[in-house]
């Protein structure tokens, strides 16, 4: 049987988080990304959406 292939997102960090929230800087972590031109590879599910929803201002996304 046949597996389809889950879509992977390539998130890459271009403003800096300096002067947001806590909370904005810790989502940066948990998506891997610390330094400005950093890019963090993830699934493509719902959880990894709504991460990059709340740092849309500060992020790239795009699907590979």
């Amino acid at each position: 049987m046949a597996r389809k292939k889950q879509t992977q997102l390539e998130i890459t960090l271009v403003k800096s988080p300096i002067g947001y929230s806590k909370r904005q800087k810790a989502t940066l972590r948990v998506l891997g990304l610390r330094k400005l031109n950093q890019i963090a590879t993830h699934k493509d599910n719902l959880v990894v959406r709504g991460m990059i929803d709340k740092v849309s201002h500060l992020v790239v996304v795009e699907e590979v």
